[in-house]
């Protein structure tokens, strides 16, 4: 899942990582994040609300952290270690979503590259 736009993701991404280095809240992390994607001119929505169909059912109340350029899911995590789960949340949203690119992103580590992990339905 190699293209232009999640490449610029993470290249955003590793700028906030320089500056800020690991240790952080995700809060921090998607605050930052957004200013580098404004900087940048990468087009972004945050904390967008999807729904969950369940049979004829939808159910509102799941957001993702950022939905970039209506393309890429992109989820933050701040943690020594991301569990198992989190990537089944990225799953679950790019199923909800209809979308195919997820990035699940942990700014704990020292290297921002070594904690993106590239998802894909």
């Amino acid at each position: 899942m190699s293209d232009d736009l999640t490449g610029r993701i993470i290249g955003a991404g590793i700028e906030v990582h320089r500056i800020l280095g690991p240790g952080l809240l995700e809060s921090i992390y998607e605050e930052a994040l957004c200013h580098e994607f404004t900087l940048q001119e990468i087009p972004f929505e945050r904390q967008v609300e999807i729904d969950v169909r369940y049979k004829d059912k939808i159910i509102k109340g799941q957001r993702v952290d950022l939905l970039v350029g209506r393309e890429v899911v992109v989820e933050f995590k701040a943690l020594t270690k991301v569990p198992d789960v989190a990537t089944a949340q990225v799953l679950s949203y790019l199923k909800a979503t209809g979308l195919k690119r997820g990035l699940l992103t942990n700014f704990n580590i020292p290297k921002l590259a070594d904690g993106v992990k590239r998802l894909s339905i």
